[in-house]
């Protein structure tokens, strides 16, 4: 049984840039460049019918290509961070790509996401950080010049069970073309 979501590849030279900020904060698991994404809509452990029928639904989805800006870093969680994330600037084009793929998974029966959208990159997940460690290391490394790509296409990733982090593989892309 699969676990699946959508989400927007990170290209490699903007993923240099953020790996280059790894480092540095006890407690941190770093995740690696290569499975850095911007998660548009988990959607679960699916079965394989259930699975097909949202890979060939999601071709539906006809937009144009848009600009993505990575804008700094922050953390989830409060006093008890759970991640540092890249911020990813809420464009419209984003959201609205995102609020598409939200209602296509309500109408084939998932339940409403539970959080609301927060488009970010997660460089590493945190356990016993301390809010002070997390503070100390954002007024380090949280600024950089923003960095800015054009998503082209959208993907359906698979992981496997785990506590998080990767393996992602891209089980099928969407070209953004409208």
């Amino acid at each position: 049984m699969p676990r699946l979501f959508t989400g927007l590849e990170i290209p490699a030279e903007v993923g240099q840039t953020l790996s280059n900020l790894r480092g540095g904060l006890p407690g941190a698991r770093w995740i690696d460049p290569e499975n850095y994404h911007v998660t548009l809509r988990f959607i679960g452990d699916i079965d394989g019918a259930s699975a097909n029928e949202i890979a060939s639904m999601l071709f539906r989805v006809n937009r144009k290509p848009f600009e993505v800006k990575v804008r700094g870093l922050t953390s989830f969680g409060g006093r008890k961070p759970r991640a540092v994330v890249a911020a990813i600037e809420p464009s419209k084009p984003l959201i609205e790509l995102q609020a598409e793929l939200e209602r296509m998974m309500q109408r084939i029966g998932l339940d409403p996401e539970g959080r609301k959208f927060i488009p970010h990159v997660t460089l590493a997940r945190l356990h016993d950080a301390s809010d002070q460690d997390v503070a100390d290391y954002l007024s380090l490394r949280g600024y950089f010049p923003s960095k800015v790509f054009t998503a082209e296409r959208f993907v359906l990733f698979s992981s496997r069970a785990s506590t998080g982090g990767g393996p992602y593989v891209v089980e099928d892309s969407y070209d953004l073309c409208a």
